[in-house]
């Protein structure tokens, strides 16, 4: 149940309530993927994201959702787990201790400081981290205010790294262009790269 509640709640930036009223029905497994709808939301504003199998979340998802008694009477997703088994009982608001739970099992410090809202604060920081604009954090989080997706990318490491490099270094993220002509009479036995990040080969073969 922790996997899978950290997995949906970091993949759409959700919040407690919003991770307590998800329903078998608001999840359609489509077998690449898991098309997950929130309806209701603190906004107002309905959200889908898709959840995608990196490290096997669908099997993990697939795993618990078997585990699913088949005379629960209410549709909510979280079900208690223990023992290898899923009572027919829904998750509450311990819910929002997923993050202080893997906080724990991580062996952090201050775990009682790692609240419900860390899953929508952390999706919003490796949206930031990654370098998305404004706009694609506001439509993920279903933020109306853009001073709030301000702040993650004010405050993310990687886009402060990138302006450390630019101010101090003078690297730049504007592409390079190469062109290298090479013929049968002159192909060189090896090309070596070094220190490169970011690189886009064409290779364009005329005969």
């Amino acid at each position: 149940m922790i996997k899978v509640g950290l997995i949906l709640g970091i993949a759409e930036a959700c919040r407690t309530d919003e991770l307590v009223n998800l329903t078998v029905d608001d999840i359609e497994d489509v077998g690449s993927s898991l098309i997950v709808k929130i309806p209701n939301t603190k906004t107002k504003i309905p959200r889908i994201f898709v959840v995608t199998n990196v490290g096997n979340m669908l099997e993990l998802f697939r795993k618990y959702l078997f585990l699913r008694p088949p005379h629960v009477k209410h549709k909510r997703l979280f079900l208690y787990y223990k023992a290898g088994k899923c009572s027919s009982q829904p998750v509450g608001k311990n819910t929002g201790k997923i993050p202080s739970v893997v906080a724990s099992y991580l062996k952090l410090p201050d775990v009682a400081c790692y609240t419900g809202h860390c899953l929508r604060r952390s999706s919003a920081t490796l949206l930031a981290d990654a370098g998305v604009d404004i706009t694609t954090i506001k439509r993920h989080a279903g933020w109306k205010s853009t001073t709030v997706a301000e702040g993650y990318v004010e405050n993310s490491i990687e886009n402060k790294t990138k302006i450390a490099n630019q101010v101090l270094v003078g690297t730049t993220t504007s592409p390079i262009t190469k062109t290298v002509n090479v013929s049968e009479s002159n192909i060189p036995s090896n090309i070596n790269f070094e220190n490169c990040t970011n690189v886009t080969f064409n290779l364009n073969v005329n005969k």
